[in-house]
């Protein structure tokens, strides 16, 4: 069995809770075990590093070395917390002198970061780790009656520097998932586009234009459900779809799924099991 130290995202523990309950129901039939770390910290999202440099190295460092401290990679299912994080250790493991700083600090906790443990997102543990072969061998209800819109989100994919995933113009891991979970994927251009979720509070109508535009998209092609890999691209899809629709003088609605609860469909677990009852469009 793969064990991993699984990030506790501020956006998972508030408000998309059914992302780590559909995690916790199926990991096991995957051969995977997260150990939570119930220790961390919020990463400080896209913001600290703009507000405090030093501190942004310090959270993330601390919560790097969590996972260090148990020898597991650090897992996340935030896309934004997946940037945050690899971005810090990006800067650890080029200064020495900021490693040092962190680690002044950090050993009054018996904590220290090393730059051992690899920082990943939930969709890649899946495809490399565990593989799609294994997980297609594991569906027990296959979404073959889906036709399925991948949304990526920006921060799984840009900058490449940092993630060096998928191509952040012609993206594919999200896609072989949905295939390999026996479902159909629809030609979405707007996979790789913003979701417009960090402008929605400082400029609302142009974040609302944006998720409009992908559930647009969605709904002209027919699809049953957008998927993402990211629980801040399905606030927004979700909770103010009918707010982005409205604006764009779209009638129609489309649910949106995180990944977790669409694997968990594929492998058996009801939509009740899985959270999705606390959707706002089902």
């Amino acid at each position: 069995m793969k064990r991993y130290a699984y990030y506790l995202s501020c956006i998972n523990e508030s408000m998309t809770k059914e992302v780590d309950k559909s995690i916790e129901l199926w990991q096991k039939d995957l051969d995977i075990d997260f150990v939570k770390l119930h220790e961390s910290t919020c990463c400080g999202g896209s913001n600290l590093d703009y507000v405090s440099p030093k501190h942004f190295a310090l959270v993330n460092g601390r919560n790097i070395a969590l996972a260090e401290k148990l020898g597991l990679d650090l897992v996340t299912s935030c896309n934004t917390c997946l940037l945050t994080i690899r971005s810090a250790k990006k800067k650890l493991d080029e200064s020495e002198a900021l490693r040092d700083e962190v680690n002044g600090i950090l050993q009054k906790e018996s904590l220290e970061y090393k730059g051992t443990s690899e920082v990943r997102h939930l969709l890649w543990v899946l495809n490399e780790d565990v593989g799609l072969d294994k997980i297609s061998e594991k569906v027990k209800v296959p979404l073959t009656n889906y036709k399925i819109a991948p949304f990526y989100g920006c921060h799984i994919l840009r900058p490449s520097t940092i993630l060096g995933k998928d191509d952040p113009l012609e993206p594919t891991s999200l896609d072989k998932l949905v295939e390999a979970l026996g479902g159909k994927v629809i030609p979405y251009e707007h996979k790789n586009k913003c979701c417009g979720f960090h402008t929605l509070l400082v400029a609302e109508e142009e974040s609302l234009s944006v998720a409009a535009e992908a559930l647009g998209e969605a709904i002209e092609f027919s699809a049953d459900f957008i998927v993402t890999p990211c629980p801040l691209c399905h606030t927004v899809l979700d909770s103010y779809q009918a707010k982005a629709l409205k604006r764009a003088n779209i009638k129609k609605s489309i649910p949106v799924f995180h990944l977790s609860e669409m694997v968990g469909l594929a492998l058996g677990y009801t939509p009740r099991q899985l959270g999705i009852k606390r959707h706002i469009v089902t």
